[in-house]
């Protein structure tokens, strides 16, 4: 099982009371025989007055019996613990609301995006960057420039719940919560010693994982001081890459070289789709060790020593002389010699290993005031390889003078009368295949103080804390060439001794090394030192995050129809980053100079960097700060005996950000406990904000030439990449309904609930590129026109700025469903209790428009390339005793298409446009996963478990790309196949 929604104990809302012990405060008799409810705060029973009040993570306010109107799941220790994965962020990933979550099988292509081994989770499918994760209830610093956390730097056996708010929060807790809110609570007042050890691997025998973790907890000074501390170890070693061809990673047999076969559109008029969806394919454009690809000589492929050979094309593909080969669509074929393949050689999970220490320290001055210090280290590292050797597709020039090419060929280009020919390869001959390094370094402090005092004859509570944290990431990259030195290698001549040297003799004077690229060779190992230098591609990041914060809440004064409660705060915070590229990516500059590990060379790019075959990092700085205060009140506005009870949440929030300057957000919301027998409506809408981030703001220049249409005419210009200062805050509109039936008497242990949902962005801050800022500017937007000068009499000041605008609007409407029935056995003679769950997420519609010239909104839900299928659910069933436990869940996801762009026909199709193409089949299977897993008291103090996740071994379906990547989706499918895992937890 992924994870099992909320038990009795572990969904009830604890109260600031409740928190001083080590446990929860238990729910009435009845409500603990009972169905856990699967919406946590809605479906909490009636508190009994010495519970005091409630807190859930969907609002500001605790108050006796207060029930938010914001849907909120929680999930209890006993959930996490039975979901048994080595990551907190795999089981909450698993809850059909998150959606688009990035984690270790994703971005494993990927040298440059910068969240490679990072474990973030998004809500609505809305991206980790409108998702405001939390550590009991307070910020965390990002893990990247965007400001998104990383949970696998959390404590997280002391994890007791984890509350996931789906919908917007700003009103509540400011800026990013858009997409709604995931909060881990942390057992503050543990006591005693726990641990858990934990290995597995998957049926391929690869993957292996250990995970070791341990806490301890204890009272000193007549239990005024408490101690609390705890450290983790974890090693997921990842699945490495086969290589070269059309082969799975350790006998997975799926993989099958999908892609799309895209005709050109002027070719559609004849009937027949564009794209169409084929297995096997073959770039034309290369081979593994070298093919040439254009002219008289086309065809000619190298092989074992450099021997030339005639290469297989597949499709009965011939070539044509001119580039192109008959029966074959550019850039593929469909068969043939797929050796050279590169899409299998990119890993499928990274190889990450987890390092968490936390403690905290309690001390309460009197009964009523404590005072308290946490500090966190985190070090997550991960390692991976994106692709294979360093595909060339059909842009290398050979010179028939080279001094490595077979006599054979050199006759060749004689008797054909050429001098040089095109030449492509995926260099399969390189020793050793790219590898990246991301590491990331948190650390974070926190001072903090809460209690509560008299005031006006009333209780009030408060919370205040002021946090430091730093993330220090480095992203290093081995095996790496660097363009020109490649370049200059490769073009090797018989010198005046004849011996073989680099034909330029400025790169021949600055230590250039022949470099033999025809065929199946050894390579010389200077070649590789000269061309791949050691000091590879390195970025450093180092991002602090400062905040002051201020909360107070309590029962200002009772109504007829209940006490009416007020939370308020304030907050002041201070994000912060910089960034250093190394020089040869960055260009050389005061911030990252030439250096003894990267010495000066004439061959390479100075100005700009950008030498590297990939990992062109650049360096920039930047700071904002935001000021705000809210208040929240709830206020009762019904309670009788006939039409139940009814409450109104309002809530505002005032922001002042240094860069944007002031954003309002409020929320408005209501619950009512109908007179209906466990029947409750909940509806709430607000108002919500996502501040442009560190990265939006202050991306880190690039300066490179370009040439766009411009008035009819071809205009070259400098293309300066930037962030914008200018940016203004997301603006959205996030509307929840809902009804809540929680424990019936005609149906006693039953809960369910359903949502509507509908969540509009406007304003919503996207990247453009440089022909469609000018296309935008063409059409009358004068922010954009400020943005470029084209109309130079000098081409050479000609330039556009290319940086993210307010431009791009988002809709996603969807329903919430979740369900839970529970029955003690113990009335049928039976040992233990079945516990039975189900969740789901119907996603009705995700419109996304990018308010660009020339585009169309685009329809995501559905589109399974993505990450919102049309459905997602979970389902879990339990039978739990007091020694054994086993579980048994399900996890789906719907069919889908391609794309809902896409025009799907056979025959008779219409002609392609850019927006709406036409397609042979757009249709994409969805997936079903059945997970196994259970437990048994081996001791007083002592629990042995094992998981099984994807018992049926389930493939994960083909994603056709329109280049030869891996061709899956690992953020919906399953990509590791079946899982096992087992491990002892022991709790004294």
């Amino acid at each position: 099982m992924r994870l099992a929604v909320a038990s009795a104990c572990s969904w009830i809302a604890i109260s600031a009371q409740a928190q001083q012990t080590a446990e929860p405060a238990p729910a009435p008799a009845a409500a603990q025989d009972a169905a856990a409810p699967a919406v946590a705060q809605d479906a909490a029973p009636e508190v009994a007055p010495t519970t005091n009040v409630v807190t859930v993570s969907g609002s500001r306010i605790a108050a006796r019996g207060f029930s938010a109107p914001t849907p909120t799941t929680s999930l209890g220790s006993e959930d996490l613990a039975k979901s048994a994965q080595p990551n907190l962020f795999n089981t909450i990933a698993e809850l059909p609301a998150l959606q688009g979550s990035t984690g270790r099988t994703t971005s494993t292509n990927s040298t440059s995006s910068g969240i490679q081994g990072l474990s973030s989770l998004s809500l609505r499918g809305l991206g980790p960057i409108r998702t405001l994760t939390l550590l009991d209830g307070q910020r965390v610093v990002g893990a990247n420039v965007t400001g998104v956390t990383d949970v696998s730097q959390f404590p997280q056996l002391l994890v007791k719940r984890v509350d996931v708010v789906t919908g917007g929060a700003s009103a509540s807790y400011g800026s990013d919560a858009i997409g709604g809110v995931v909060n881990f609570v942390t057992d503050k007042k543990f006591e005693g010693f726990k641990a858990n050890v934990e290995g597995g691997m998957t049926k391929y025998h690869d993957d292996k994982n250990g995970t070791l973790q341990a806490a301890w907890g204890k009272s000193f000074m007549d239990d005024r001081l408490h101690v609390t501390a705890s450290g983790e170890y974890g090693r997921e070693k990842g699945i490495d890459a086969p290589g070269f061809g059309e082969v799975g990673p350790n006998g997975r047999t799926w993989y099958k070289n999908t892609a799309y076969q895209v005709r050109p559109i002027a070719q559609t008029n004849d009937g027949k789709p564009q794209y169409t969806v084929i297995d096997h394919a073959q770039q034309f454009q290369y081979a593994k060790y070298g093919l040439i690809t254009n002219g008289p000589l086309q065809g000619t492929a190298f092989g074992v020593g450099g021997v030339p050979y005639q290469f297989n094309y597949g499709s009965n593909g011939k070539p044509t002389g001119t580039g192109s080969v008959t029966g074959c669509v550019n850039p593929f074929c469909v068969g043939g010699d797929l050796s050279g393949s590169v899409g299998a050689g990119t890993n499928l999970a990274m190889d990450l290993t987890r390092q968490v220490g936390y403690t905290r320290v309690g001390f309460d001055l009197n009964p009523d005031h404590e005072i308290y210090m946490t500090a966190n280290f985190g070090k997550v590292k991960s390692e991976f390889t994106p692709n294979p050797g360093a595909a060339k597709n059909a842009n290398l020039t050979i010179q028939c003078d080279n001094a490595f090419l077979p006599p054979s060929i050199v006759a060749a280009c004689a008797a054909n009368k050429i001098t040089s020919f095109q030449y492509g390869t995926a260099n399969a001959e390189f020793p050793r295949n790219i590898n990246v390094h991301p590491t990331r370094e948190m650390q974070r402090l926190v001072l903090g103080a809460d209690g509560k005092f008299q005031l006006g004859g009333k209780e009030w509570s408060y919370d205040t804390y002021a946090e430091y944290g730093q993330n220090k990431t480095d992203i290093i990259v081995h095996d790496i060439t660097l363009n020109s030195r490649y370049n200059a290698a490769i073009d090797a001549i018989r010198g005046p001794n004849g011996n073989i040297i680099c034909r330029n003799p400025v790169a021949a004077a600055s230590g250039c090394v022949p470099l033999n690229i025809i065929g199946n060779v050894a390579i010389d190992p200077a070649a590789f030192a000269y061309i791949a230098p050691l000091n590879g591609p390195q970025q450093h990041t180092k991002q602090t995050q400062q905040v002051a914060s201020f909360n107070i809440n309590g029962e200002a004064f009772e109504s007829w129809a209940g006490p009416i409660a007020i939370a308020t705060g304030a907050e002041y915070r201070r994000e912060h980053y910089s960034v250093t590229g190394d020089p040869y990516g960055n260009g050389v500059s005061a911030s990252s100079p030439n250096t003894t590990e990267y010495p000066a060379d004439p061959l390479l790019n100075t100005a700009v960097g950008n030498n590297w075959y990939a990992g062109n990092y650049h360096s920039g700085s930047g700071t904002y700060d935001v000021k705000e205060a809210y208040l929240e009140l709830n206020v009762p506005v019904l309670k009788s005996a006939t039409w139940g009870e009814a409450n109104l949440n309002v809530a505002g929030r005032e922001t002042v950000y240094s860069t944007s300057g002031n954003a309002k957000t409020w929320k408005l919301g209501g619950t009512w406990k109908t007179g209906v027998d466990g029947l409750r409506l909940r509806a709430v809408t607000s108002h919500d904000v996502r501040a442009p981030n560190l990265s939006e703001l202050y991306a880190a220049p690039v300066v490179v030439n370009n040439v766009a249409n411009f008035n009819g005419a071809a205009v070259s210009f400098q293309q300066r990449t930037v962030g914008n200062t200018n940016l203004r805050p997301e603006d959205a509109r996030n509307t929840v309904v809902g009804i809540v039936l929680t424990q019936p008497s005609w149906a006693p242990g039953f809960s369910a609930s359903v949502d509507y949902f509908d969540i509009k962005v406007n304003g919503v801050i996207s990247a453009l590129s440089a022909q469609q800022e000018i296309d935008l500017c063409s059409a009358g937007n004068q922010e954009i026109c400020g943005a470029m000068s084209l109309n130079n009499a000098n081409a050479a000041n000609n330039f556009v700025t290319v940086q993210a605008f307010n431009l791009a609007s988002l809709r996603n409407k969807g329903v919430d469903l979740e369900a839970s029935y529970r029955m003690n056995l113990k009335d049928y003679s039976l040992p233990g209790r079945l516990t039975f769950r189900a969740l789901a997420t119907r996603t009705l519609s995700f419109l996304t428009d990018p308010g660009v010239v020339g585009t169309i909104p685009s329809e995501a839900a559905g589109n399974n390339l993505g990450g919102t299928p049309k459905w997602k659910g979970l389902a879990t069933q339990s039978w739990d005793t007091d020694k054994y436990s086993l579980t048994l869940s399900e996890r789906w996801i719907s069919k889908g298409v391609y794309s809902n762009e896409f025009i799907e026909c056979q025959t008779n199709c219409p002609v392609s446009t850019i927006t709406h193409a036409t397609i042979f089949n757009n249709q994409m299977k969805g997936a079903f996963y059945v997970d196994l897993g259970g437990s048994m008291k081996i001791a007083d103090k002592t629990t042995a478990y094992f998981k099984i996740d994807n018992i049926g071994n389930r493939d994960p379906v083909a994603a056709p790309q329109t280049n030869l990547s891996f061709a899956i989706n690992p953020t919906l499918y399953d990509v590791l196949g079946r899982v096992y895992r087992a491990g002892v937890r022991y709790n004294f």
